[in-house]
């Protein structure tokens, strides 16, 4: 019973870490569409270009020098704390604080002393963006040093200051990215692009000073800890500690790498195989932003509540698993797939069902809507792949997740190759490519946690969310057909009727045990709330 309560009190933590790293992720989203929609009318399209071009090099440094370092100090630091030596996760975090000092100033000076010989041989093309470069490099510092702060307190299981830096991190950025580009733009394009990368380095600072604020108040908390500490641990030297953190990040960095150079396959492949098929190289050139600039976007949009439980999943499963607390494990892989399916799978069959008025409500353009249709049908597969990934890491094996991805993006080229070219499919190919290259990556990643844990994804707790997602489906096409000529309303009449519906089919189906809704942060209580007044719940 004891065992029991403290394995709900368990998931109730990475669950609750998991809604704050949400919501912080909502918010910041919402703030950097807001910031693009001024930002465009302050610089127009070739400043936002001149903006762009500085920007993918700045994403490399930061990808290269701090990417894997937080997941790396937050395995590490829980694994210390499990074995109660909060001398030794202290002393984790104050050895990688020294090695991203280092890492953060020496990218941050290779960008900004860089700049000029990027331009000299041609890898940036238009000179202008030499402001743009220059002024995103102490970014690259500032973003590196606090990866190790966010590191620390993730693995001691609190979010909050994550979420809090995030916010203020976006918040500054956007109101420091519009101010100095309003500023400069009377100088010039290129200056006006240099002021608006000011903001990377002005929102980094300030999210620094954020997680210093938090670490401050929390460390009599981590000092109580370190005084009343009674096991004796001895302590690995500096340099075990670097190869430990460089070994659990490498591989992470390596997968954050694949996303960029997964992109640059896509802008090589479809547009020329669009071309094969018979479309024209403007057709080609729109249908490829109605896959990368719009659908992809909002697959990613419905995953935001997946993307944070994977990083609360790994401390969480990282501190089991030093315990040797088996059960622990199975119970978090439960929780963590159940949610899940829960969220995502309605998520996937709403916005099939909407693609076409989504389109053309948020893009005005209902041409997007096939490709957005097919991209629907990979948020499923999307969500497991990110909690799948967390939990390997989580196990120690960061390595993993990388070769599968590495193997599912060699599964994407061959299939975008050959689908793209064909012209009954055209984007539809592509966009088909890119679920199977999703799928394979998430089906690899759950036989790999099969192999190492024993859990396997129940077919119930899928099959029930899929179930109470089409009740809700064939409301959703009810109301579209009861209001043909309401506009865009019908979508937000559509929404209020799908949420209810699939809530109240999901627990009349018994695809949300008591137990599990009661884990549920804020959420939770509403929910028993709701099957108690249908009479499921006793």
């Amino acid at each position: 019973m004891e065992q029991r309560t403290e394995s709900k009190a368990d998931n109730h933590k990475f669950l609750k870490g998991t809604l704050i790293l949400t919501i912080s992720s909502v918010v910041v989203k919402v703030i950097g569409s807001l910031n693009w929609i001024i930002l465009s009318r302050v610089m127009g399209g070739e400043g936002i270009g001149l903006y762009q071009m500085g920007f993918p090099i700045y994403l490399m440094a930061i990808t290269v020098s701090s990417a894997g370092i937080p997941v790396a100090i937050s395995i590490i630091t829980a694994e210390k704390l499990a074995q109660k030596d909060y001398r030794g996760a202290q002393r984790v975090f104050y050895i990688s604080l020294r090695l991203l000092f280092v890492t953060g100033l020496v990218f941050s000076s290779a960008l900004l002393f860089g700049a000029g010989w990027l331009i000299e041989h041609n890898w940036i093309r238009d000179g202008r963006a030499y402001y743009s470069i220059i002024a995103l490099a102490p970014a690259v510092f500032f973003v590196t040093f606090l990866s190790s702060f966010r590191g620390y307190l993730q693995g001691w299981q609190i979010m909050t200051p994550t979420a809090a830096s995030e916010i203020v991190e976006q918040l500054t950025r956007v109101v420091t990215m519009i101010f100095f580009a309003s500023l400069f733009l009377p100088r010039g394009l290129a200056y006006a692009a240099g002021g608006a990368s000011m903001g990377a380095g002005v929102g980094a600072f300030c999210g620094l000073l954020v997680l210093c604020w938090f670490y401050v108040r929390l460390k009599k908390q981590f000092k109580a800890e370190i005084e009343r500490q009674v096991v004796a641990v001895s302590q690995e030297t500096a340099w075990q500690v670097i190869k430990r953190l460089v070994r659990l990040a490498l591989p992470v960095s390596l997968s954050s790498l694949m996303l960029p150079v997964v992109a640059n396959l896509d802008l090589l492949i479809v547009p020329a195989r669009l071309e094969t098929a018979g479309f024209s190289v403007s057709g080609a050139t729109e249908m490829f932003g109605y896959l990368t600039g719009m659908a992809v976007p909002l697959v990613n949009l419905s995953t935001i509540l997946t993307a944070s439980l994977a990083i609360s999943l790994v401390p969480a499963i990282s501190e089991s698993r030093i315990t040797g607390d088996k059960a622990g494990i199975k119970t978090k892989l439960e929780t963590a797939f159940s949610v899940t399916s829960i969220i995502t799978i309605p998520c996937m069959v709403g916005l099939f069902l909407l693609a076409q008025k989504v389109a053309a409500m948020i893009y005005n353009a209902p041409n997007a809507a096939p490709a957005i249709k097919t991209m629907s049908t990979a948020i499923f597969m999307l969500g497991l792949h990110q909690v799948s990934t967390g939990i390997l890491q989580g196990l120690g094996r960061t390595v993993i997740p990388v070769i599968n991805m590495a193997a599912a993006a060699a599964v994407k080229v061959i299939l975008s190759w050959t689908l793209t070219a064909i012209p009954a499919l055209g984007i539809k190919g592509a966009a088909w490519a890119t679920v199977a290259d999703i799928g394979v990556a998430a089906v690899l990643n759950l036989y790999f946690i099969y192999k190492y844990t024993g859990f396997a994804l129940s077919f119930g707790k899928v099959f029930k969310p899929f179930l109470a997602s089409a009740i809700m489906g064939a409301g959703v096409v009810g109301v579209l057909a009861l209001t043909p000529t309401w506009g865009a309303w019908n979508i937000l009449a559509a929404i209020l009727v799908a949420v209810p519906l699939y809530a109240g089919s999901l627990i009349a189906l018994g695809g949300l045990a008591r137990e599990e809704a009661e884990e549920l942060p804020f959420i939770g209580r509403r929910l028993l709330f709701f099957g108690q007044k249908l009479g499921i719940y006793k």
